[in-house]
């Protein structure tokens, strides 16, 4: 133990037990509170790596700026603004509930890469503060999972059709369709864009919107 303490320092040993709470932390919140509902393996796998990622990036920026005197308040705000402009700058669309979870993943990786002079006890129990929050939002703020669908029968959008719309479209897709909302009309190729929410099969709500689905001519294609 000694010898690894003369390689390494003890400043970074106290860096490595703040990590390993993120990574349990995180793991805990995606596998345990996000996955059984999502079932989404892309997002697992990038909200646990860009938490280890934001942890380093953060760390040794504090620990390059530290003897900067005077610039490392500036430094600090301006890598924090690069690191939360990922959240926008992005190729696809992330449904609301991803993002919640990827902002939480990103805080949580900052709060634990700062926290140097905290002590380890006071670190954990932020953290199983954060993921209570979270557990207890996910139990009882629940909300219909839903698809965006291009719809071509354009005489059953109307409002006093409604009833005939949310029966179409569940003998089309078996969908157990319990509200639709009209979002988009295209008259020129006549089709509407439908976001129907309806009840999972299997009993798990996603919270998110799924792939856009097109339906033509009693056609149902994820």
């Amino acid at each position: 133990m000694g010898a690894l303490t003369n390689l390494i320092s003890a400043e970074y040993l106290h860096m490595l037990a703040r990590f390993l709470i993120c990574v349990v932390v995180n793991w805990i919140i995606v596998k345990t509170l996000y996955y059984p509902k999502s079932r989404r393996r892309d997002f697992f796998f990038t909200f646990m790596l860009i938490g280890v990622a934001i942890f380093f990036i953060v760390f040794f920026m504090i620990f390059v700026l530290e003897d900067m005197k005077g610039k490392t308040g500036i430094g600090v705000g301006i890598g924090m603004f690069g690191i939360f402009s990922i959240m926008r700058y992005r190729t696809d669309a992330m449904p609301v509930r991803e993002m919640t979870y990827l902002f939480i993943v990103l805080c949580l990786s900052v709060v634990n890469a700062l926290a140097s002079t905290m002590p380890l006890l006071e670190l954990l129990l932020t953290d199983l503060l954060i993921v209570f929050c979270v557990w207890v939002c996910e139990k009882y703020l629940k909300v219909e999972p839903c698809k965006l669908i291009q719809y071509d029968r354009m005489e059953l959008i109307k409002p006093e059709r409604r009833e005939d719309l949310m029966e179409d479209i569940r003998n089309r897709t078996g969908l157990d369709v319990i509200k639709i909302e009209v979002g988009g009309i295209d008259m020129l190729r006549d089709m509407a864009v439908l976001k129907v929410y309806y009840k999972s099969d299997k009993g798990v709500a996603t919270n998110s919107v799924d792939t856009k689905v097109k339906i033509r001519q009693s056609e149902f294609v994820e």
